[in-house]
Order: structure tokens, then sequence, then C-alpha cells
């Protein structure tokens, strides 16, 4: 008996090794994980697959993360997002708080831990 994937997660960031170990630990915890390498691919995958939860980065070229978000709330206004940062090295911007704003329903820092990432997916997909 095949058990199902305890949820489709899409997950949004610019570098490539944030986003593949990100990948990698929520398939290690039973997710159906995927990336995504910028804010127009992630948009793209949302319209044409179905998602329970996006994982931004918030500073990314192209398409910001608070455009993706943005976005996101037009296409599916109860799609939970969860927004990350390495934070606004000229600190002219406050993303995290803006993300909250826009409906984000966590924000975190990087580098996060691998019980933050846990507890906030759990949350944020309603499994805990």
């Amino acid at each position: 008996m095949t058990q199902e994937p305890a949820g489709r997660i899409l997950v949004i960031d610019d570098e490539d090794q944030v986003r593949g170990s990100m990948v990698r630990l929520l398939q290690r915890l039973g997710y159906d994980a995927t990336g995504a390498e910028d804010g127009e691919a992630g948009l793209r995958h949302v319209r044409t697959n179905p998602t329970d939860l996006v994982i931004t980065d918030m500073q990314m070229p192209g398409k910001s993360g608070l455009e993706v978000l943005f976005e996101l709330r037009a296409l599916d206004p109860g799609l939970p997002v969860i927004a990350m940062s390495g934070g606004d090295s000229s600190k002219q911007l406050d993303l995290l708080g803006s993300a909250g704003l826009l409906g984000a329903v966590a924000v975190m820092m990087k580098p996060y831990t691998v019980e933050e990432l846990t507890v906030a997916v759990r949350e944020a997909l309603g499994s805990e």
C-alpha cells in the first residue's frame, strides 16, 4: 500500500543550492516537493499543477517574492505561502513584514533550522 504524500510543496528560490537542499529535506519528510528557479517559473508551476503550499524567497532577480505573493493571492487566495529571506543588506526594506501584510502564513529568516522549517510547513498545511 502506497502512502500519499503529506502535501504538494513548491519551493521558489533563485539559489540552486538553497532550493535543492530544501526540496530534498521536504521530500525526506514525506512531502511531494519540487523547485522553481525564479518567480515566473514558480507562477507557471502553480497555474498548471496542484499545489498545497508555496515557499518563496523574497529577493530574486526578475519577479521578486513580493510580486509572486501578490500574483498568488490573485490566482488562489487560499493557497498558503511561506516567505523567506536572508535579509535586505541595505536595511531599507522590511520584505518579510511586507510579505506578512500580503498574506504569507509564515515568514522565515535564512539560514533556518530544520526544525523551524518543519514546524512552519506543518502549521501552514494544518497538520500540527
